[in-house]
């Protein structure tokens, strides 16, 4: 069997760039492990995503967002950073950059349904489901992969895009920078007594770091970030202590709440490749790039990374160029690199200045919380970077 591209992984920026290749003259292929159904339908996983007016454009361009119902998007107005016990509070207001919100959240589970449904009308897209790559090899000729069931395939071009542990990475030869940050992250949706007035919370507590993402009417996500051992005591809890808890660690700052649904957890590791683009093969989405969710812009990343190799390979397309051409790549890899690696390192920082709560830096957190609430152009910064909406 033959393709021009073939995609591993399934997940919503393997989808998009199939989407967005899409049309094109291109035969596309997408191996995943998980079954059909499991893709037609996703499992609840606890995440709810952050979508700038840059990827809301994206997925409108592909015809994703329009799957989305009225109760799955819920409007992000403005955002706010608190440190500890401390008065300061950073509020980052959409106004500040002419706009009403700053994006809108959406949950995973229906971003990864609506991309599966956008990529299915496309008869240039095949899906082969429940299966992996065996055997891989590309040269300067073109890719050879054989699969799980047997069969073998050949394509022009490959893109790992299977998660930030990604097989086809390692099988490219491809390093990546990881970084385990020793704590476990849990989420789930909360009922609450008091508005959250559709504003998002970055919480850096001692001992804890919390964040609420607004959902429509008085319920919000709910995220905990704590070492193991601490969480495994949270996750013992029955549905009633639970919320008793989560109400203590908000400093009842929402009054009552309850717990809706099942509480999920994830391990925090950030990933980023040593090389985004090799012979005929590229990296998108986390297999590129997974950074730590404290920016909120991983998924945002993501996609941009798919609409940054896409435009790369129609552009070579329609010049009659080999779309597996090294230079191609390369000018993928570079713009990827430009765009990704000052953010990942400032959230590395970011993360470890605001996790270590040693008595000076204490201080200095709060010095900085202080001094960013009092520059109104670095807070509008922050909202126009927020927003990706351009000067």
């Amino acid at each position: 069997m033959k393709a021009d591209v073939v995609i591993v992984g399934a997940g919503p920026a393997g989808l998009c760039l199939a989407r967005s290749l899409s049309g094109q003259g291109l035969s596309i292929c997408l191996v995943e492990r998980q079954t059909e159904a499991e893709l037609a339908a996703p499992p609840f996983d606890g995440r709810e995503i952050a979508l700038t007016h840059a990827s809301q454009q994206i997925l409108e361009k592909l015809g994703i967002w329009q799957q989305f119902t009225p109760e799955e998007i819920s409007p992000l107005r403005d955002a706010q950073v608190l440190n500890g016990p401390s008065p300061y509070v950073l509020r980052i207001a959409a106004s500040a950059v002419g706009q009403e919100r700053l994006g809108c959240l959406v949950p995973n589970q229906a971003i990864r349904r609506a991309a599966y449904g956008a990529a299915r009308e496309c008869v240039d897209i095949e899906v082969r489901c429940e299966s992996t790559i065996s055997e891989l090899s590309c040269s300067e000729r073109g890719v050879s992969m054989r699969l799980s069931d047997g069969q073998t395939l050949e394509a022009r071009l490959i893109v790992a895009a299977d998660s930030r542990f990604s097989e086809t990475r390692r099988r490219l030869g491809i390093g990546a920078r990881m970084e385990d940050f020793g704590k476990t992250m849990l989420v789930c949706r909360m009922a609450h007594e008091r508005s959250h007035e559709q504003v998002a919370w970055e919480w850096f507590g001692y001992g804890q770091t919390l964040a609420l993402l607004p959902l429509n009417g008085n319920c919000a996500s709910a995220v905990l970030t704590l070492p193991p051992t601490e969480m495994n005591r949270v996750m013992s809890l029955d549905a009633e202590a639970f919320a008793r808890e989560m109400e203590r660690r908000f400093d009842g700052r929402l009054g009552r709440m309850e717990l809706v649904g099942e509480r999920i957890t994830y391990p925090l590791v950030g990933v980023y490749a040593e090389r985004f683009a090799g012979l005929r093969s590229a990296l998108i989405g986390d297999a590129a790039v997974g950074m730590h969710p404290v920016t909120a812009h991983g998924f945002n990343f993501g996609l941009q990374s798919q609409k940054r190799l896409a435009d790369a390979l129609l552009d070579a397309l329609r010049r009659g160029k080999d779309i597996g051409d090294t230079a191609v790549l390369q000018r993928y890899a570079r713009a990827q690199q430009h765009a990704s690696w000052p953010l990942y390192q400032a959230t590395s920082l970011l993360v470890r200045l605001y996790t270590d709560d040693r008595a000076p830096t204490r201080l200095l957190r709060n010095a900085g919380l202080r001094l960013a609430q009092n520059l109104p152009p670095f807070k509008a910064a922050l909202a126009r970077h927020l927003t990706q909406i351009a000067r």
